[in-house]
């Protein structure tokens, strides 16, 4: 900031310097107070020069952070991305399989069902087929009996009647 107020002092000195007529614009100037605003530019120089290699490197620092946590950030994100992604398709891979499961599950319970009503149906018709043979048995033993017992009756009735 000092180097500025000595350069704004020098365009003052030089706004202000006397012009010599038929010179061709040449002017009277304070050498003296040039010299010594030369002189306390380059006394600060050196100073100035310093702050703004300090200020430069600072702000070289600043740039290389940020780009690295920007880095940083942007790898960060594309793990995330790349988990999420993963995730999103174990969960697609696990619904998949268990589509297949459940659809295998109720073809088997369709199969196991067919076989048992077959199952029942069979046992029912060999059990109707049984009692139906059972049943013309009996028939056939209570007509037997019958008889026999028409046969005795009337056996016994002639016993009785001699």
């Amino acid at each position: 900031m000092k180097m500025e107020m000595l350069i704004n002092e020098l365009q003052e000195i030089a706004d202000g310097a006397f012009t010599i007529p038929l010179s061709g614009g040449k002017t009277v100037v304070n050498t003296e107070r040039l010299n010594e605003i030369i002189d306390e530019m380059r006394t600060n120089l050196p100073v100035e020069l310093k702050q703004a290699k300090i200020i430069a490197a600072d702000r070289n620092n600043i740039i290389n952070k940020s780009k690295e946590e920007a880095e940083a950030i942007v790898q960060d994100a594309e793990e995330r991305a790349k988990a999420m992604v993963m995730q999103s398709e174990i969960v697609k891979q696990a619904q998949q399989k268990a589509n297949e499961i459940i659809f295998n599950a109720e073809q088997q319970a369709k199969q196991i069902k067919g076989a048992a009503n077959a199952y029942i149906e069979n046992v029912m018709k060999k059990a109707d087929d049984e009692l139906s043979q059972n049943l013309a048995d009996l028939k056939k033993t209570r007509q037997s009996l019958t008889a026999y017992q028409q046969k005795n009756s009337g056996a016994a009735k002639g016993t009785q009647k001699k």
